[in-house]
């Protein structure tokens, strides 16, 4: 690991490049942890490389000025992301979610801290899916633009804490959240935010994401920011 900081969070993060190695896949990951971290956020994102991106980046930043440490990891190689099966498989996509999240339960550094997930799109799928039944080692999620009309139907059985963060004008992305927040006996919330545009790139937009994300996590995995 090597040491870098953050100064607008005020933190000192050691931050390593992760290979972690799932049937003969092998998938990169960039875990950073905070001092005196309080818990663990994992990124799903299914999109090769998308761990480098600079929303996810700012997102992650954001969390580790709350003390909490990222892993942002990759579901899928450079040529399955090429694929459009790959793409949308969500059973794969759960399934390497899970071992990932087995991979930082069991790892030294990351052991003590309880684990949340944060997932757009179609990560948010798989984050929702690995969390059943997943109780004892997931304690929340944030789900941001997700498309859970793609879940399967063990998803009315979620019992980790759940944010939905929709945007107002991506009507078919909010009506499925919308139905699905009704359809939970878990503990909720939705967001919606005002901006016209599903990729959430509005003035402002990401780091009203980022905050709410925060303030969820911090709730339930740590004392609230």
């Amino acid at each position: 690991m090597h040491t870098k900081s953050h100064e607008a969070a005020q933190v000192v993060t050691d931050t390593a490049i992760l290979h972690i190695t799932i049937g003969g896949v092998t998938l990169e990951g960039e875990l950073a942890l905070p001092s005196e971290a309080r818990g663990l956020v994992i990124f799903a994102q299914s999109n090769s490389n998308n761990h480098h991106g600079p929303r996810n980046q700012y997102i992650a930043r954001r969390l580790q000025s709350h003390g909490m440490a990222t892993l942002l990891t990759d579901l899928l190689t450079q040529a399955e992301n090429t694929n459009y099966h790959s793409r949308f498989d969500t059973t794969l996509l759960t399934e390497r979610l899970a071992v990932i999240t087995d991979w930082a339960v069991h790892a030294e550094q990351t052991r003590r801290l309880p684990v949340g997930y944060y997932g757009a799109s179609i990560g948010a799928v798989a984050a929702i899916q690995a969390s059943i039944g997943s109780e004892a080692r997931v304690r929340a999620i944030v789900s941001r633009g997700g498309l859970v009309d793609l879940a399967d139907n063990s998803i009315k059985t979620l019992q980790v804490p759940i944010l939905f963060i929709v945007d107002q004008e991506d009507y078919g992305v909010r009506r499925a959240n919308e139905e699905m927040f009704l359809k939970l006996s878990c503990a909720k919330e939705i967001a919606v935010i005002p901006q016209p545009t599903h990729l959430f790139e509005g003035p402002g937009t990401l780091e009203r994401v980022a905050r709410l994300a925060s303030v969820w996590f911090a709730e339930h995995l740590g004392d609230r920011p």
